[in-house]
């Protein structure tokens, strides 16, 4: 996760032509008083955009029934807000189908907390981004935290916190900025789930097969992939229309030791027949991404020198080699060479001990 010193609503803010989904304001229809106001933002998106209102972010004194969203539409008509719709319904079942809006924003963590946030994820759209703000009196340090490992949690990757506004006597407004993976039209990456387990593995197989992604030649059982693995930094693509896992990418320690405890090992796989369309880019894309947030400065692989589709991809993004272990193992036969590859992540690492 980042820290960033300077005006952070420039990532978050909505542009031309885009749709925000505006969460729970608490300040009304055109303010929610920590940056994110409706009327700015419909001013953003211009009359080829839409602002979405949740009705739990109306004007204070309207309720969420017919005769408050009236008196909410007819208020924004004397502000001359046409792009702006008012949604019925609570923010743990947002009234929108599935990848629909660009930016969604809120005044503080959303009631509903994680089911909450898992809506938001829902509804953006593949490199849509997420922005939350609220002012420090108003929400501590733990809150913040709870706040970053709920995106995360979510899916969230490139979290970052800005302090956007300074009120004075102490009080100033931090935003967190979040972004949906992006990904190729059709397709999400999310979280890896244990009900993904038959394609995961079945992905897994399908590359030993080929005989070029590992000395393994069968896939673990669930339980050995688990035990073998970090519990998060795992993500899968998937197609949005059938829930297909069309590729995956997954963490491994490489020691219990507290000084390697942000060095990791990792796997990515990309069904046979979905190949060449970019998915192994975007889910490595992803990981990196997730690795930075969690603290992770050193993702290593081990590929061998004649997967050369593997070796370029990891070279596009910042994998260097640094070494060649030669006849390392015996792989069908064949006593075989692997490269070892290494990606440092552009922040200090803290010092550790033991």
């Amino acid at each position: 996760m980042g820290e960033e010193s300077a005006d952070g609503q420039g990532g978050v803010l909505p542009r031309t032509g885009e749709s925000v989904l505006v969460l729970g304001s608490g300040g009304g229809v055109l303010g929610s008083g920590g940056g994110f106001d409706v009327l700015p933002a419909a001013q953003r998106v211009g009359p080829y955009g839409t602002a979405y209102v949740m009705a739990d972010g109306l004007p204070y004194g309207l309720d969420g029934g017919a005769d408050g969203m009236e008196r909410a539409r007819r208020e924004a008509a004397r502000a001359g807000l046409g792009n702006v719709r008012f949604l019925r319904g609570g923010v743990e079942g947002i009234p929108l189908p599935g990848q629909s809006v660009d930016v969604v924003v809120c005044g503080g963590l959303p009631d509903g907390g994680e089911k909450a946030v898992a809506e938001a994820f829902r509804v953006l759209r593949p490199g849509g981004r997420f922005g939350m703000t609220a002012t420090t009196a108003a929400m501590t340090a733990d809150a913040v935290t709870d706040a970053v490992t709920l995106l995360a949690a979510a899916g969230f990757v490139s979290i970052r916190i800005a302090p956007a506004t300074d009120h004075g006597q102490d009080v100033s407004s931090p935003i967190i900025q979040a972004v949906k993976p992006p990904v190729g039209p059709g397709l999400e990456i999310r979280p890896m789930r244990d009900s993904d387990a038959p394609q995961v593995l079945a992905i897994y197989q399908m590359g030993l097969d080929t005989g070029e992604a590992s000395f393994e030649t069968v896939a673990p059982s669930w339980e050995g992939f688990n035990a073998g693995r970090l519990r998060h930094l795992r993500y899968v693509a998937v197609d949005v229309d059938s829930g297909e896992v069309v590729g995956w990418v997954a963490a491994s320690p490489v020691s219990s030791r507290q000084v390697y405890s942000g060095v990791v090992e990792h796997s990515v796989y990309v069904h046979p027949g979905c190949q060449a369309h970019g998915i192994g880019r975007a889910l490595l894309s992803a990981f990196v991404a997730a690795t930075e947030d969690a603290g992770v400065w050193t993702i290593q692989s081990a590929i061998f020198p004649e997967n050369a589709a593997s070796l370029s991809l990891h070279q596009a993004l910042g994998f260097r080699v640094v070494g060649t272990r030669e006849r390392l193992g015996c792989h069908r036969g064949v006593w075989r060479d692997v490269l070892m590859l290494e990606r440092r992540s552009s922040a200090d690492p803290p010092v550790q001990h033991g």
